[in-house]
């Protein structure tokens, strides 16, 4: 929605819908099949024990099934309702969250660096529905959602190490045991989110207001990232940093969509 409304700031309703309810099928359909994919490792994890597949609610198959019949009718709603881009970009989603992430998380430390794809492509899907115009802006959504996703994974990653490790997915917390090497990350990503935050303004899209305002969430953000390296406080520090990115990134997207509609109307 936002990728698609800060371009087109007069939107049509219609079309707008269409994007979400498209968008929102694949999201639903990827989600039910990584589920499926993940089965045995969720059952192992006590934050995803209680999933419906491992928990015995539902059968594997039909989450396949659903998670196929989700995927395809929100691709052909894209393809038919919206445009050939915006479909191939949905696809594109899919295929990089199942066939590419997912498997990752098995094999490579960098999984949540491949992951941080495919979450970031969603707003491009808006951005391809409004007739790829704009395309610096819609490139500044992807890395804000890209860079977005480092600290947010990364803290959720250090506050359920043990979950991860008895999985044996490689994330970084799991080869990291002082937890150094994944604060420090985290830091440096939330940096280059604050920074990605002010091209809306540098690129000329968006007033001054807007940058004041995101300069203050940001500042926000990277002071939760900082305390995060403190050794002594690393696990309430990473359940305060994975809360604090929950709440900055409908704030960031919402200053955003509404400096935007401001700055037209």
């Amino acid at each position: 929605m936002v990728g698609y409304t800060v371009v087109v700031p007069l939107f049509e309703w219609t079309r707008m819908l269409l994007v979400m309810v498209g968008t929102a099928l694949c999201a639903g359909g990827v989600a039910a099949l990584n589920q499926w994919m993940e089965s045995d490792a969720d059952a192992k994890m006590r934050r995803t024990a209680g999933r419906p597949i491992p928990a015995g609610i539902i059968q594997p198959g039909s989450a396949f099934v659903l998670g196929w019949m989700l995927c395809l009718t929100g691709l052909a709603l894209l393809f038919v309702k919206v445009n050939g881009l915006s479909a191939f970009l949905a696809l594109a989603t899919i295929v990089a969250y199942l066939a590419i992430y997912t498997p990752a998380k098995q094999w490579s430390r960098w999984n949540t660096e491949i992951g941080a794809i495919s979450g970031a492509l969603p707003p491009m899907i808006g951005w391809a529905a409004a007739g790829s115009s704009s395309p610096l802006l819609g490139w500044t959504l992807f890395f804000i959602l890209y860079t977005w996703q480092m600290p947010h994974f990364l803290a959720l990653s250090w506050a359920y190490q043990k979950d991860y490790a008895a999985a044996g997915m490689k994330m970084i917390s799991v080869l990291d045991l002082s937890g150094m090497r994944v604060a420090r990350r985290a830091f440096v990503w939330t940096m280059l989110l604050v920074a990605g935050s002010c091209l809306p303004t540098i690129l000329g899209y968006c007033s001054w207001y807007y940058l004041a305002f995101s300069s203050v969430f940001g500042f926000w953000f990277l002071r939760s990232a900082f305390f995060f390296l403190n050794p002594d406080k690393r696990e309430a520090e990473a359940r305060r940093l994975f809360l604090v990115s929950i709440y900055y990134l409908p704030l960031q997207l919402g200053l955003l969509l509404a400096d935007r509609l401001w700055l037209h109307y």
